[in-house]
């Protein structure tokens, strides 16, 4: 029997990238809230189980969880990789929009991880990947809510690392980091008051395929990697953020200025 790969988020972007380059070594699991995109992976990957699923919903969730481990003997891979942004200012952000961007970038992956251990525990363990973002690391203007996701997923996930080497877990943990690539994600931005954002976005270095990441997350995946930095002018920009942050502050003012 082929090792098992749930990926979220997988009928566009990151996600069916990975789809397409994991198909011919895993049986995969593809969960997306758009039923029409999995309906198409449905047709790309006959031998997938696909489930559509709200992330942001709580019940949905735990039945879906529920319906996983009923049947499921193992996973082998655990692949959070759906999100949502949002483009507007932090003071014109409804708590509607950070309540959505916060259930489905942050809890709904913890969520997802906790009840799925026992069968990431299975056997000789499984890897839990989280798709994370530079923006978790230093912050970025109209990115007040997706900032703040980022990072808590940071944390977390980092100290769930750590408890799982502590307890002789055999599951592992990597954390990719991207930063400005061209996936769907942007082209549902939310607005303040939860509609599709109408302005461009504004970015920093230069932007990137969702093949080119995913290539990187297999090769990270493959290597046992725990970290993944693909971009090296974000991942510098960072440092600048931590060691000088009054520069990276304006910087960011004036690029964004510009844009």
């Amino acid at each position: 029997m082929k090792p098992a790969a749930l990926i979220t988020g997988a009928a566009s972007g990151i996600g069916l990238d990975l789809a397409r380059l994991l198909q011919h070594d895993y049986q995969l699991v593809l969960l997306d809230v758009n039923q029409e995109g999995l309906d198409a992976c449905a047709k790309l990957f006959p031998s997938a189980r696909c489930y559509q699923v709200d992330l942001a919903s709580s019940e949905a969730l735990a039945e879906l969880t529920e319906l996983l481990t009923a049947e499921l003997p193992r996973l082998d891979v655990l692949i959070n990789n759906a999100g949502v942004t949002h483009r507007s200012l932090a003071r014109e952000t409804s708590q509607q929009v950070i309540h959505k961007v916060m259930a489905v970038d942050y809890f709904a992956p913890v969520k997802l991880t906790q009840a799925l251990m026992p069968l990431l525990e299975a056997e000789n363990g499984g890897c839990i990947v989280t798709i994370g973002s530079m923006a978790g690391w230093m912050p970025v203007i109209e990115r007040a809510g997706y900032c703040a996701a980022k990072s808590a997923l940071h944390q977390y996930f980092e100290v769930l690392r750590v408890e799982l080497a502590t307890a002789a877990s055999p599951v592992r943990v990597l954390q990719v980091y991207p930063s400005f690539l061209d996936t769907p994600i942007e082209n549902h931005a939310l607005d303040g008051s939860g509609g599709i954002a109408q302005h461009p976005r504004s970015m920093v270095g230069k932007m990137r395929s969702s093949q080119w990441m995913a290539e990187r997350i297999v090769a990270a995946l493959d290597t046992g990697r725990e970290r993944l930095f693909p971009d090296k002018f974000t991942y510098f920009a960072s440092l600048l953020y931590r060691l000088a942050p009054r520069l990276y502050q304006r910087l960011m003012q004036r690029k964004f200025a510009q844009s």
